[in-house]
């Protein structure tokens, strides 16, 4: 068994990706120390719309993608995903597509924020329960069931800190992104919960910043 979480990002502003990527070894060692000191044993940085190679900083380190697609976005995980992609130009159904053939495994996330893949028919693999909105679990657990399809855990970290929050139990022999495809998309994956003073606070401040950034629930 290994404990990861499948949603983070290497630094909190989106800047173009040829500059954010500058910082994305120092943020990404950053948050596996924390979720090293957090019992976790690796974690998938997901940047919005692109992968730099210089973001897999360890073994301990997934690659992956957050695309932006035409109805939310969409994480993408696996040994090889798409470098580069424009936000708002893929269907949900383009995306799940385009990951599967780099042999990555396909994923909602945070389906009820300013979402509708859920309501889309393309072929995902599985459904987040993201870490910033841990209150809608039933509902996701309901669409998993009746998609047919497991649930997954994310933080959706971008400040080290918030990492672990929620992660993904994988019922695998070895920490390899094929190992973590094959247990996705086979369903041998359970979402974990922590909770603490500091993960608790966190609740309300992000309802407030999306409340704030017009995001809808």
């Amino acid at each position: 068994m290994f404990d990861c979480d499948l949603h983070t990002h290497s630094r909190f502003f989106h800047f173009e990706p040829e500059v954010a990527a500058r910082y994305d070894p120092f943020g990404t060692r950053l948050t596996l120390e924390v979720a090293r000191r957090r019992g976790l044993d690796g974690i998938a940085v997901t940047n919005h719309d692109y992968f730099e190679k210089e973001t897999v900083v360890s073994p301990n380190c997934l690659p992956g993608i957050e695309i932006s697609t035409t109805a939310g976005h969409l994480l993408v995980v696996g040994p090889t995903p798409p470098t580069r992609t424009r936000p708002g130009e893929l269907t949900p159904t383009q995306a799940v597509d385009l990951a599967h053939e780099h042999d990555c495994a396909a994923i909602i996330a945070h389906p009820f924020r300013n979402s509708t893949l859920r309501e889309s028919d393309a072929d995902f693999d599985a459904i987040e329960i993201n870490g910033k909105h841990p209150e809608h679990r039933r509902r996701i657990e309901t669409i998993a069931r009746d998609r047919g399809i497991p649930v997954v855990g994310g933080s959706d970290a971008h400040f080290p800190f918030e990492v672990g929050r929620i992660s993904t139990r994988l019922d695998i022999d070895s920490f390899t992104p094929e190992a973590v495809v094959d247990a996705i998309m086979a369903g041998r994956v359970q979402p974990q919960f922590r909770d603490g003073p500091l993960l608790r606070g966190l609740g309300a401040v992000y309802s407030k910043i999306h409340q704030l950034k017009g995001h809808s629930n």
